[in-house]
């Protein structure tokens, strides 16, 4: 049976804020899953230590004193990623005490500036250099850093909807599937287009299986997507093919982007509306 810390992490990491409890010499004593995806920095690099370079506002109180004018939502404060690029961050600091009011450390809640935006919860390829994004993540990865993914996913009915409809229809179509799948993304999860009809995200789901989660996840919120052109409601669903850095046994980028690409196209050619989820060079049919 869980004890009580054993339960309160389980829920800490499942928030999609990123939270840092501090100790009174500001050394962090817990860092979810959230607050790894948005830094870079995996808890065992942190725990124990000071922050690291970069993120020193995190481990003060300063953020306090710098409210935004939203009705109190948190501090605008400025770090740097591990890979190194610069990043905004809202933050909230909330000093933690002891029943006899004793102060025993700091925790604080953090998430990107840019969730404050029309496409919460990640990047789109016109705010980041995607190709330069994926790039870095691979290499970082490939040093020993977070593992990710790579979604590769195309949209079912985009051609039928240009020759019946004409090109702006479908291009609402795929503003609105762009927007249905940012509110679905993770904190520090990319969004880019490929081509005319297909979009890549760069996933950071810990394991094969949350990986194949997310992805049907998302292809959920695609045909939850009403869209609707002429008074006509249009249904939208997507083929994705899925390839996870750490289990697909890829040798470089290119293999990497090619195996997300064949997954895609077994999805495809099963009929759409289901992911494929690539294990070294080979497909699994998800849903």
């Amino acid at each position: 049976m869980l004890d009580r810390t054993e339960l309160l992490e389980s829920a800490l990491d499942g928030m999609r804020d990123g939270i840092v409890l501090c100790g009174v010499g500001g050394e962090a004593a817990f860092w979810n899953q959230a607050a790894e995806l948005v830094t870079g920095y995996p808890a065992a690099e942190v725990i124990g230590r000071a922050a690291p370079a970069g993120l020193e506002l995190l481990a003060t109180e300063s953020a306090r004193l710098k409210h935004l004018n939203d009705g109190g939502r948190g501090a605008l404060i400025n770090a740097r990623h591990k890979l190194g690029h610069e990043m905004q961050l809202i933050a909230r600091v909330q000093v933690l005490r002891d029943g006899l009011g004793e102060r025993i450390g700091t925790a604080i809640i953090f998430h990107p500036a840019e969730s404050l935006d029309a496409l919460p919860h990640g990047l789109r390829s016109d705010e980041v250099d995607f190709e330069e994004h994926l790039r870095n993540e691979f290499e970082n990865c490939a040093a020993g850093g977070l593992p990710f993914g790579i979604l590769s996913i195309k949209v079912d009915q985009a051609e039928s909807l240009r020759k019946t409809h004409g090109a702006g229809a479908c291009k609402a179509m795929l503003d609105k599937l762009q927007h249905a799948l940012a509110a679905g993304l993770r904190s520090a999860e990319v969004l880019g287009q490929s081509g005319e009809d297909e979009f890549l995200i760069i996933s950071h789901e810990r394991t094969l299986e949350m990986f194949a989660a997310h992805a049907r996840m998302l292809a959920g919120l695609a045909r939850a997507a009403d869209f609707k052109w002429w008074g006509d409601r249009v249904s939208i669903t997507v083929s994705v093919g899925a390839v996870h850095a750490m289990q697909a046994g890829n040798e470089n980028l290119t293999h990497l982007l090619e195996c997300a690409k064949r997954a895609l196209e077994t999805s495809a050619r099963s009929g759409g509306n289901c992911v494929t989820l690539a294990q070294g060079d080979h497909e699994c049919l998800r849903s």
